[in-house]
């Protein structure tokens, strides 16, 4: 993935913190710091967040660097931000996905940070999204041209892959709880094999295998059930798509007889409204993970993958 996003703020963020006394223990509920009998942990984004809080269970507070209803592409830190990072016991991140992150952890927590990314290779860009005839160095995604797709977690096997490394990773900040995180990694995993399974059953007799949605985050996802994706925008969700890539999705959409045009929660929906009025198609949310919004309410990882699950049958015609 390309380092698109600004830097800036970051550099200057860690200058202030230093000369900030105490910035990062002002609130037990989001920031790190003050507990002795807890282990604190910065997660970069919703789906680590939800494997360290599950792995950690009452024995880690962890902060979450994206705030609910946020796009974490995007995201850069303010001073209190860089303080969480370089006071943290661990900080669980993916490079290459929060560039502002990546940067912010090589000054501050280098020594003490976990890059899930390398648990196992990452798809290529090109690999994980539907190619188009005629898409070369200049066409949509020229940006991403020998990027990664960073979206692991929409492959449940995978995350629980990261499960189990996290799980070591907090035995050695705090080993005499090593066997506790060893045993919520295990509880986890079962829950992630059991995802699959059902992702797996679901989405296997299917009139339809292409889904088509408003940026190409599910690719993880449709490599692993053998499912098409054609991405109207790339990997981030704020690239605009050009008005000749809005026809060719438009013409495939039609082609593939596509019933429904999936967007996400925590972007506009405008642009797969515009294909779906082109084709006679409904829309739906297909939600990718990235972060959770007020309206998830009491919904976690698995939660929301099941009834992404359902929203896939549904729009697939699966049997």
């Amino acid at each position: 993935m390309t380092n698109r996003f600004p830097f800036r703020a970051v550099a200057a963020a860690t200058t202030a913190v230093l000369a900030l006394s105490g910035v990062a223990a002002c609130s037990s509920d989001d920031t790190a710091g003050g507990d002795s009998q807890r282990v604190d942990v910065v997660a970069a984004m919703y789906p680590l967040q939800f494997v360290v809080e599950r792995i950690g269970g009452d024995a880690v507070r962890v902060t979450n660097l994206v705030k609910p209803g946020a796009e974490p592409h995007d995201l850069e830190l303010n001073p209190g931000q860089v303080g969480q990072i370089a006071q943290a016991k661990l900080v669980v991140y993916l490079k290459g996905f929060q560039p502002a992150v990546d940067e912010a952890v090589a000054q501050n927590a280098a020594d003490r940070s976990f890059d899930v990314s390398t648990v196992q290779p990452l798809l290529d860009a090109t690999s994980a999204a539907h190619e188009h005839e005629g898409e070369d160095a200049d066409g949509e995604h020229a940006e991403e041209a020998g990027g990664k797709d960073p979206h692991i977690w929409l492959d449940p096997t995978r995350l629980a892959a990261v499960a189990d490394q996290v799980a070591e990773q907090l035995g050695k900040v705090d080993p005499a709880r090593k066997a506790d995180f060893t045993a919520r990694a295990q509880a986890l995993h079962a829950d992630l094999e059991k995802l699959d399974a059902d992702f797996t059953a679901g989405l296997k007799t299917c009139q339809r295998r292409e889904i088509v949605t408003s940026h190409a985050a599910f690719g993880y996802l449709t490599t692993r059930y053998q499912l098409t994706q054609v991405g109207i925008a790339g990997l981030t969700p704020d690239n605009d798509p050009s008005p000749q890539r809005l026809a060719d999705v438009a013409k495939e959409a039609r082609e593939h007889k596509a019933t429904t045009i999936f967007f996400e929660t925590l972007v506009s929906p405008k642009v797969a409204d515009t294909i779906a009025r082109e084709v006679g198609a409904k829309t739906a949310v297909l939600d990718p993970l990235e972060g959770l919004s007020a309206d998830h309410g009491n919904a976690d990882y698995l939660s929301v993958m099941r009834a992404n699950l359902q929203t896939l049958r549904t729009a697939l015609s699966c049997s």
